[in-house]
């Protein structure tokens, strides 16, 4: 069974007016370990909600989710909290680093709501992640110390320090130079590679989204699969979104 799995999703809200507004239409998504997926879409398409139903922040209005084998909606939600915390690693554009603690100290966040070795060895952990992100000298260093890119690679190591089963990068490079979001994607993709973890990018930037293994685009709440790398290669004018 896909790690992630999406059937018949759908998502609506009720206006003031008592119209219902539909965010998204029928979304059918399976994600497997250590796959690598990308959605690329307009501002307005969708990804917010649909980035919400991947990491079980909310629920669809119709469809399923399967989590691992796990129907979400029969989760509590504590356990729905759970599983969140210890499988589904998050990464913004705004990399939403706490001020006045240092790149260790942000690193380390996540496990303190940890158990057993992982609490108790947290430091140590935390350390090992910065250094494979290449901040072994930053430790000591605060956010505003960082470069936008030491900012996002601090950012990654936190969200891959619990060992997540899945990564969900939101708009990762949004915040960065061409040069250095290409370098954050690839260290980003070695990571959940190495780690055998799945890793879906959301981005409204084409170029960001060929680099993943499977491509789907979000267009008024519909998802459809894309073969991005040959309309980048054709220069079609649509794929600057």
């Amino acid at each position: 069974m896909a790690l992630l799995a999406l059937a018949g999703v759908t998502r609506s809200v009720r206006l003031p007016d008592a119209s219902v507004l539909e965010i998204l239409r029928g979304v059918d998504l399976e994600v497997e370990v250590g796959d690598h997926v990308s959605v690329v879409g307009r501002s307005g398409s969708g990804k917010t909600t649909l980035l919400n139903l991947l990491g079980l922040l909310d629920s669809p209005t119709h469809g399923t989710i399967h989590f691992e084998d796990r129907l979400v909606s029969k989760l509590s939600s504590g356990a729905r909290d759970r599983a969140r915390g210890a499988d589904i690693g998050f990464i913004f554009q705004q990399f939403n680093l706490l001020p006045g603690r240092t790149a260790l100290e942000n690193v380390m966040t996540p496990l303190l709501y940890a158990t057993g070795r992982q609490f108790w060895k947290r430091t140590s952990i935390a350390g090992e992640m910065l250094e494979r992100v290449g901040l072994s000298e930053r430790m000591s260093s605060m956010p505003e110390k960082l470069s936008g890119g030491e900012q996002q690679r601090v950012a990654i190591a936190r969200a891959l320090v619990r060992g997540p089963r899945l990564i969900l990068a939101d708009e990762p490079t949004g915040a960065l130079d061409i040069e250095t979001g290409a370098t954050i994607m690839k260290l980003l993709d070695d990571v959940a590679e190495t780690s055998g973890a799945a890793l879906i990018t959301i981005t409204h930037d084409a170029n960001v989204a060929a680099l993943a293994r499977r491509h789907y685009r979000l267009d008024h709440g519909t998802l459809t699969p894309v073969d991005i790398n040959r309309m980048l290669s054709l220069a079609v004018p649509e794929v600057t979104l």
